[in-house]
């Protein structure tokens, strides 16, 4: 018998960091901090939209008053949906720059170290 180790073990060391990163606290946390931005960012823009569709649908009176020459409240609440996505994106790029981006920086870091010792990623 050969003490050598097989040629699979390298894969599956790496395959084992992964699994143990993916338990890990600092993991965890950084879902965590990813669900705490996205799940309350996108209720509150599906309720931001069913108000628009619920008042185009029920309030058209409120919806047709004009605000100033042929622009009404409809083409406001349409337009500041535009606004709303951008805005929302914006949001998403600060926080992720300050809140998610260095700890997967880190993560991605260890992950790589044990990488490169067994050769290139494939």
């Amino acid at each position: 018998m050969s003490t050598d180790t097989p040629a699979s073990a390298p894969a599956e060391s790496a395959a084992e960091r992964y699994l143990a990163v993916q338990r890990s606290d600092e993991f965890a946390g950084l879902r965590r901090a990813l669900r705490g931005f996205i799940f309350p960012m996108t209720v509150a823009f599906f309720l931001w939209y069913a108000l628009y569709v619920i008042l185009s649908a029920y309030a058209r009176g409120f919806m047709g008053t004009k605000l100033f020459g042929n622009i009404n409240v409809a083409l406001v609440f349409g337009l500041l949906q535009f606004v709303s996505t951008f805005v929302i994106a914006w949001l998403y790029a600060r926080f992720a720059d300050r809140k998610i981006d260095p700890v997967a920086d880190r993560i991605r870091a260890e992950i790589g170290e044990v990488t490169h010792e067994h050769g290139p990623r494939g």
